[in-house]
């Protein structure tokens, strides 16, 4: 008797462990505040090279965070029509081994100064951990960091936890460098549930492995928080958004001038800057899978689609083509169409940058100064006294 009693409960157990994991998002009273919330992150702006991504030799100094982005540079984001920045923060700076959750008071100081600044404009702020590649190694590798990292996200969280809940988030890590999609679920699950055990009201954002990439959003399922935004990153294709880059794929900095709209005749003159036949291929590919607005729209309604089956808010914190050598009308183009079929589908979205290789402003002597194409294909208002002459 008694081990039929055992049995049972371990029957019923795995029957709790199998329900599929949207399902308490759906039946939660909470399952409706992070759609709710969506609403603060409809458009938007990175804040790069700010507490992440430093090229300064000097690194991550006091006179850095206090002069790379002022109060001017937040009210004209705010003039422009955005609603929220994602504010990129690497958290290695301020990481202790072993005592993560001892996060140095000074860092901190600067990190708040600058969510103050955001807030006090009537932003929204998404706090995205941003570190660099080694430390994503680490995470992909070895489970004691990965509760160290833990460790750290619950004291941030808590740090923050007072702040307004309807205009901070938390993304647990930008673009997860994991190759197993499994062990990115299970990381990203323990990262969400210290994060909540630090901000119990706080809506966090995820998303899945590999860069954060719009197809690995297809591969998870919800987490059972239900206060959760999934987060994709849309660069595709990427021959054209990073065409001229050198920390991507190395024939990409031959490229300059690649058209948008692609078809396989207007690729041709591009793709004869790539000296070598196999990469040279990979560009009058582009050329033959007619990129386009209808494309993007195919690509983007996958996740759509997703986001409906499960009944989950969805945001796309990430899209942008590098300025340097893209003809400025085919980028626009590009951003344009990007923009529109996210709104289509009602899917908040944060272009990739403000101020760095992809920006919307162009800083001269120091004053930022908007890009208009740039800004009218963002569909945001260019502000009056910046307009051209």
């Amino acid at each position: 008797m008694l081990r039929c009693f055992f049995a049972a409960n371990a029957i019923l157990a795995v029957a709790l462990l199998l329900v599929a994991p949207g399902t308490p998002a759906q039946t939660s009273p909470d399952a409706g505040v992070a759609q709710r919330r969506a609403v603060h992150l409809r458009n938007g702006i990175n804040l790069s090279e700010w507490f992440a991504q430093v090229y300064d030799q000097k690194g991550y100094t006091k006179e850095h965070f206090e002069t790379w982005n002022t109060a001017q540079d937040i009210a004209l984001i705010k003039a422009m029509g955005f609603d929220h920045v994602r504010l990129s923060v690497n958290p290695q700076p301020m990481f202790r081994r072993k005592q993560a959750d001892q996060i140095p008071a000074d860092y901190l100081g600067y990190l708040d100064a600058a969510v103050k600044m955001v807030l006090d404009q009537g932003l929204a702020v998404i706090i995205d951990m941003h570190p660099d590649s080694d430390f994503k190694e680490k995470l992909a590798a070895d489970n004691e960091f990965v509760e160290q990292f833990a460790d750290f996200w619950r004291a941030l969280a808590r740090h923050y936890a007072t702040l307004d809940a309807e205009k901070v988030f938390f993304e647990v890590l930008n673009e997860p460098e994991f190759r197993d999609r499994y062990r990115w679920e299970g990381v990203q699950s323990k990262l969400a549930a210290a994060i909540r055990e630090g901000a119990p009201a706080q809506t966090i954002i995820a998303a899945g492995a590999n860069w954060s990439a719009d197809n690995e959003l297809l591969f998870i399922e919800p987490l059972r928080d239900p206060n959760i935004i999934y987060n994709f990153h849309f660069y595709d294709p990427h021959v054209f958004t990073h065409q001229g880059a050198t920390w991507s794929t190395n024939y990409v900095h031959y490229l300059k001038d690649l058209p948008y709209p692609s078809n396989p005749e207007n690729v041709q003159q591009a793709a004869a800057l790539v000296p070598d036949a196999v990469n040279r291929l990979q560009v009058e590919h582009y050329g033959m899978d007619r990129w386009n607005a209808a494309r993007i729209n195919e690509e983007i309604g996958q996740i759509a689609a997703w986001g409906k089956r499960w009944k989950v808010p969805l945001t796309c914190n990430e899209f942008g083509v590098y300025r340097k050598t893209a003809a400025p009308n085919d980028r626009a183009a590009w951003i344009s169409d990007v923009r529109t079929t996210l709104e289509k589908y009602g899917i908040g979205w944060t272009m990739w940058d403000y101020s760095g290789g992809f920006a919307v402003v162009t800083k001269q002597n120091g004053v930022p100064v908007p890009d208009e194409i740039t800004v009218k294909a963002l569909g945001m208002t260019m502000p009056p006294t910046r307009r051209a002459k």
